[in-house]
């Protein structure tokens, strides 16, 4: 099976760390004696250029002034800064709730003109009702023990699903039928969730299928991912949000969403099995 996505940050972390390796060997120092010059424990450099440590700014800053490199310093820390912010742990963005989280976003969304969207545990949060985005994220708060604002959260994630309405986009949404079955909030709470999949059905800026339980695999399961356009994918995983750029990564994940697509049911079909589901929850 492929890397994990998170592979692709530290590749990033890794590739910083070899351009200073560089510099410190133009420079001809050793590890130890820009540690020293720069007035670090003798280990520190090696930490650095070996990608256990990960520099600050002020350390590319004395890095570069010790290497005769002070040109490079701009580039390298936006290189560093770009690496980090691939990788932002759910616990970090929500330490002061979720509400905000929700609304980082919108540019992207606004600028995307083809979202892709694959999800096997959870409704996407472009088709969320209020009722049922409120219990999932009610649910997450309490996972992470932080601020529970899920009501407020749900509010903007509702806000920010309405690009659905925007016909000069558009909108391809891959869902496991077992999504269909994961109560989040009550029997009230899961007939308008699957109700609102039905009406959403009918945009035209909408393609919303439904991969079978007994659909042959032509792709196994995956961890939630949006991709937005053909220029970077976002990756759920339990602790973090990773951000992909690299076009062969992204590239990637385009032909797993296409493998999966395939997989999938589409209208009449799609919706016999949201009824059914509905049905199922009473």
């Amino acid at each position: 099976m492929p890397n994990s996505p998170s592979s692709s940050v530290q590749e990033a972390r890794k590739a910083i760390a070899t351009r200073l390796g560089y510099l410190r060997q133009d420079a001809g120092l050793t590890g130890r004696d820009l540690a020293i010059r720069c007035g670090w424990h003798p280990a520190k450099a090696s930490r650095i250029e070996n990608s256990r440590t990960r520099p600050s700014d002020e350390d590319i800053r004395q890095w570069c002034r010790v290497c005769d490199a002070e040109d490079q310093v701009s580039d390298l820390i936006s290189a560093s800064r770009n690496a980090e912010s691939m990788y932002r742990e759910w616990r970090l963005l929500q330490r002061e709730g979720m509400r905000r989280n929700q609304t980082s976003d919108v540019p992207l969304y606004q600028r995307t003109r083809h979202m892709r969207v694959y999800c096997s545990n959870v409704v996407p949060g472009l088709l969320q009702t209020h009722g049922y985005a409120e219990a999932l994220l009610s649910t997450i708060a309490d996972l992470f023990e932080t601020p529970n604002d899920a009501t407020e959260a749900a509010a903007a994630r509702v806000e920010r699903s309405k690009v659905l309405y925007d016909g000069s986009k558009r909108f391809a949404l891959l869902v496991e039928e077992d999504v269909l079955y994961f109560p989040f909030g009550d029997a009230k709470t899961m007939a308008g969730q699957l109700g609102f999949l039905l009406s959403v059905m009918a945009l035209p800026s909408v393609s919303l299928g439904v991969i079978p339980r007994t659909a042959p695999r032509r792709m196994w399961t995956l961890e939630g991912f949006l991709a937005f356009d053909d220029k970077q994918v976002q990756v759920e995983t339990l602790t973090a949000n990773i951000t992909v750029t690299s076009p062969s990564e992204v590239g990637l994940y385009l032909r797993a969403f296409e493998r999966l697509s395939k997989m999938a049911v589409y209208g009449a079909a799609a919706r016999s099995l949201i009824l059914e589901a509905a049905a199922a929850h009473g």
